[in-house]
C-alpha cells in the first residue's frame, strides 16, 4: 500500500458515449434543471408574498421548495458541464463538497417530510387545536431542528472522510456525481469506521424519520374511516394526498439508490433511479403539489391577473 500513488481527482461515470445522445441528454436535462429551479422558487415567491399562504402547510411547503431547488443544484450543474464538456474528472475537495450537500439536503428532506406528515395528522385528527398545536413559533422550531440537525450530523460524518486517503487505480466513481458508497469502494484506507457509522447513524435516521412519517397517516386514516359521509372522507384525503404521493416517491428511489447494491447488473439501472432522484424528484414534487392545491393555483392565478391588470407597476417592482 506504501508503493501506491495517492489520487487527489477521480473520474465520474459518463451518461452516454454517443455525441448526438450526448446533445440530446444535455438539452433534456437542462431543460429539467430549469424548469426545477423555476417551479420551486414560484412556490417560494408566492409562499413569501400571498398572505393567505401564510400558514404551516405551506411554510413546510416553502422550505421544500428552497431543498428541492439546493439538492438540484448540487448535481445537476455540475452533470451539465461534464456533458458539455466530456471531461468527467472531479477534484477529491470538489467530490467530499458535493457527498456533503447531497447527504444533507437528503437528509433534510426526510425530517422535513416527517414534520409536513405530523402537521397534516394535526390538521385531519386535531383541527380545533390545529392553531394551538401548530403555532408560528412551533413551526420555526420544527423546521429549524430539521436542518441544524441535518447540519451537525452530516458534518460529523463528512468529518470522518478525512481520514480516508485514496488510491489509484481505480479512481473512477461509477455514477455522474459524487455519492457516499461510491466513494468508499474506492477508498484504500479501512473503511469499516465509516460503514459502521453509516450503518448506525443511517439506520437511526431512517428509521425515526420513517416512524415519524408513515406513523401519522395511519392515525389519519383511522380518522378518516370514522367520517359518516363519502363527501367528508374525500375532503379529508385531499389534504394529504400530495404530501403522501411525494413521501412515497422519495423513500422508493431513496431505497433504491442507498439500499440496492451496485452490482454489475444493476449498474445501469441504479443510474437511471439516480437520475430520477436527483434531477426528476426535485421537478415532480412542485408539480404534485400545484397540480392538486387549490391555494396555490388561486395564487398563481391572482399573480398573473394582477401582472396582466398592471404591467408597468409589476415590472416597476
Amino acid at each position: 500500500m506504501k508503493n501506491q500513488t495517492s489520487i487527489t481527482s477521480f473520474l465520474l461515470m459518463s451518461l452516454s458515449d454517443d455525441q448526438k445522445t450526448i446533445h440530446v441528454l444535455f438539452i433534456f436535462f437542462l431543460l429539467i434543471y430549469l424548469m426545477t429551479v423555476f417551479s420551486n422558487f414560484l412556490i417560494i415567491l408566492l409562499v413569501v408574498t400571498c398572505a393567505h399562504l401564510h400558514t404551516p402547510m405551506y411554510f413546510f411547503l416553502g422550505n421544500l421548495a428552497f431543498l428541492d431547488m439546493s439538492y438540484s443544484s448540487v448535481t445537476a450543474p455540475s452533470m451539465l458541464s461534464h456533458l458539455i464538456t466530456q471531461h468527467w474528472s472531479i477534484s477529491l475537495s470538489e467530490c467530499k463538497a458535493q457527498v456533503f450537500f447531497v447527504m444533507y439536503f437528503a437528509g433534510s428532506e426526510v425530517y422535513l417530510l416527517a414534520s409536513m406528515s405530523y402537521d397534516r395528522y394535526v390538521a385531519i385528527c386535531h383541527p380545533l387545536h390545529y392553531s394551538q398545536l401548530m403555532s408560528w413559533g412551533t413551526c420555526t422550531c420544527m423546521v429549524s431542528m430539521v436542518w441544524l440537525t441535518a447540519l451537525l450530523v452530516y458534518i460529523m460524518y463528512i468529518m470522518c472522510l478525512r481520514r480516508l486517503t485514496f488510491c489509484g487505480p481505480p479512481n473512477r466513481i461509477w455514477n455522474f456525481f459524487c455519492d457516499l458508497p461510491h466513494l468508499l469502494q474506492i477508498s484504500c484506507t479501512d473503511t469499516t469506521i465509516n460503514v459502521l457509522l453509516g450503518v448506525i447513524v443511517g439506520g437511526i435516521i431512517c428509521t425515526v424519520a420513517f416512524v415519524a412519517t408513515f406513523y401519522p397517516y395511519i392515525r389519519i386514516f383511522r380518522a378518516v374511516l370514522r367520517i359518516g359521509t363519502s363527501d367528508g372522507k374525500s375532503k379529508a384525503f385531499s389534504t394529504c394526498t400530495s404530501h403522501l404521493t411525494v413521501v412515497i416517491i422519495y423513500y422508493i428511489s431513496i431505497t433504491f439508490v442507498y439500499l440496492v447494491p451496485d452490482t454489475s447488473n444493476l449498474l445501469t439501472l441504479n443510474r437511471v433511479v439516480s437520475v430520477i432522484y436527483t434531477l426528476i424528484t426535485p421537478l415532480l414534487n412542485p408539480l404534485i403539489y400545484s397540480l392538486r392545491s387549490k391555494d396555490l393555483k388561486a395564487a398563481l392565478q391572482r399573480a398573473l391577473h394582477i401582472h396582466r391588470l398592471h404591467p408597468d407597476t409589476a415590472t416597476r417592482r
